[in-house]
């Protein structure tokens, strides 16, 4: 099992993503930013290895609005040499990156601008992974999308939509099951139709599971991935105690995380820890998965 968490460090001594406002913009303001952020993931990648933590979700910041018309800055080309050194890295020590577009992406929209703007950002990330030169298991996540008043019709559309993307975003798409809107056997759906691989979330099925249980669901969605997609992509967390229902956690609950460990003994695949202190909890995470002997 690999084991990570996503995007930044809570504790860490550098700072997050650097960007700015798009009223701002200026192609020196996108140099200095990027320059920025890779310098700042190529830190958090050595600090996580160095700490067992295989498993990275990368900024969708990482370059500013790059997937907005107004952005013409040549990053791929300017900063290509560092993604593909960072490319290196992470190939060479086995580790494994993903990302996950914000949720204005929205394949499934019934506006035509949306799902174009969807397609721009779905079609930046990918090319991030593939300047870095990262294989198709290196994935992008994202969440069927809205209902839009009818759910039925909803799924139809991004079963539609997803026909229209170019090969090598659908390569390496994901779908994960959300907490109020499209359940795993939702998601399960779309992949029977499309191929597309189901990311479990295991909080978002607790809140949403349209009836299975996750000992009962594991296999299904353990076939809805390829080998060549790689191991299984997980999400985990729990619920912050006090807070309104479908409030991530602040802190791992080491007791909730063994009881999880439990339910899926015997199955392989990563994990993304969604929990708030990040790297905190995923050192905590990862001395309980070497108890359980799972790394």
């Amino acid at each position: 099992m690999k084991l990570g968490y996503p995007c930044l460090g809570s504790a860490l001594p550098w700072q997050g993503s650097k960007t700015f406002r798009l009223a701002s913009y200026s192609p020196e303001r996108v140099h200095e930013a990027i320059q920025y952020n890779i310098t700042v993931l190529e830190k958090t990648l050595e600090w996580n290895l160095a700490h067992g933590l295989l498993f990275f979700r990368v900024s969708s910041d990482l370059v500013p609005f790059a997937s907005h018309p107004v952005n013409q800055y040549p990053w791929a080309d300017v900063f290509g040499g560092q993604l593909r050194r960072i490319g290196q890295f992470v190939r060479g020590h086995n580790m494994r990156l993903s990302m996950h577009p914000d949720q204005f992406v929205l394949i499934n929209s019934p506006t035509e601008d949306i799902f174009h703007r969807s397609v721009a950002e779905l079609e930046y990330q990918s090319r991030v992974l593939d300047v870095m030169g990262m294989d198709r298991s290196h994935k992008l996540q994202i969440h069927v999308g809205g209902v839009y008043g009818d759910k039925e019709a909803s799924i139809q559309r991004f079963i539609q939509r997803y026909a229209l993307l170019s090969e090598g975003v659908r390569a390496r798409l994901v779908i994960e099951n959300d907490d109020r809107l499209y359940t795993f056997a939702d998601c399960q759906r779309i992949h029977d139709a499309t191929g597309v691989p189901v990311l479990f979330d295991c909080f978002h099925h607790a809140l949403n599971n349209g009836g299975p249980n996750l000992r009962e669901t594991f296999p299904q969605f353990l076939s809805t991935w390829s080998q060549a997609d790689g191991t299984p992509m997980m999400d985990y967390s729990s619920q912050e105690c006090g807070k309104r229902v479908g409030t991530h956690c602040t802190s791992l609950d080491p007791e909730d995380f063994r009881r999880f460990l439990d339910e899926v003994e015997g199955y392989d695949f990563d994990l993304m820890l969604e929990i708030k202190d990040k790297e905190l909890s995923a050192r905590q995470a990862f001395a309980i998965l070497r108890e359980h002997h799972r790394l």
